[in-house]
């Protein structure tokens, strides 16, 4: 037989010689790609990836966002529209939430969550009835608050009438730099957990009275914790006038702060710190003791 051409056609590339096993490169073993929604730290014993992704849904939800579709908790939570649509499926199937056609929104069920944080802590229980008998005697909202992040988060609430435009309740969040009962809550955290705070905050006038320069916050917030107490006048709403004091553990650590707010025209600056701190202050003490709390420089 005539030997076999070996003229390459134009336009290929001749043969690379066949490798054997010990010229082959060791193939590398490379960790899978995370997920393009991924966040936060990596799966592992001491971090649920899909738990955290569910309460993302949860959170999603809120008095801008009641109602929403599956693309738009997948945009409001940072999932892909297939993660958001199990987990949502999983949360109706559980009660957590139900569907009117293609919108989704919270059932009352959610609230369990939440209840289970106030119904576990005996704190809020004893200082209901104490704050009531000071709503009672001053004719003005009380409140009650804990820092979460750069904000509070309410956990009970007295009111009388409706004195601010937001409306608040029991889990309502606002802002802790401008707010009387985050001024308390800051004023109570060590230097360099007061500072880890403030690095998370944007400070935003939310009024033309709302003190943004960090450097003058710092000063509120010492003098804050020096007299023991926080006045907030017109700095979260125009005509809100907000008066905190701080509830105390047994070390001494602020544990919580309560307030009484009232309308500028109504009661005054001067009128709140003349006839209602002696009496928001005895309400504080009066909580702190039913926990075993020490008051200040007790």
């Amino acid at each position: 037989m005539p030997p076999r051409s070996t003229a390459v056609r134009p336009g290929r590339e001749p043969a690379a010689p066949a490798l054997t096993a010990a010229d082959r490169p060791t193939p590398v073993s490379r960790p899978p790609a995370p997920p393009a929604d991924a966040e936060g730290p990596a799966p592992g014993d001491s971090y649920v990836q899909s738990f955290a992704r569910g309460l993302a849904v949860v959170r999603s939800f809120s008095a801008e966002a009641p109602a929403q579709t599956i693309a738009e908790v997948a945009e409001r939570a940072g999932l892909t529209r297939a993660g958001a649509r199990r987990i949502l499926h999983t949360l109706q199937h559980l009660g957590y939430v139900e569907a009117e056609g293609r919108l989704f929104r919270l059932t009352p069920k959610i609230l369990d969550l939440g209840f289970a944080y106030l119904s576990s802590l005996p704190l809020w229980n004893l200082a209901e009835p104490v704050m009531e008998d000071l709503v009672q005697d001053v004719k003005e909202s009380c409140s009650a608050a804990v820092l979460d992040g750069a904000d509070i988060v309410y956990v009970l609430r007295v009111p009388t009438h409706k004195i601010m435009a937001i409306n608040l309740g029991v889990g309502s969040r606002l802002p802790a730099y401008c707010t009387s009962m985050g001024r308390v809550l800051l004023a109570g955290l060590p230097p360099a957990a007061l500072e880890a705070r403030l690095a998370q905050m944007r400070l935003e006038p939310r009024t033309p009275k709302t003190v943004t320069d960090p450097a003058r916050l710092r000063e509120v917030i010492e003098q804050v914790r020096m007299q023991g107490w926080a006045l907030v006048a017109e700095e979260l709403e125009e005509g809100l006038v907000s008066l905190a004091a701080p509830i105390r553990g047994r070390q001494g650590e602020v544990v919580a702060a309560i307030n009484v707010s009232g309308q500028q025209h109504r009661t005054p600056p001067v009128v709140m710190l003349e006839r209602f701190l002696p009496k928001l202050l005895r309400a504080a003490h009066e909580i702190s003791a039913m926990i075993g709390g020490k008051g200040q420089g007790g």
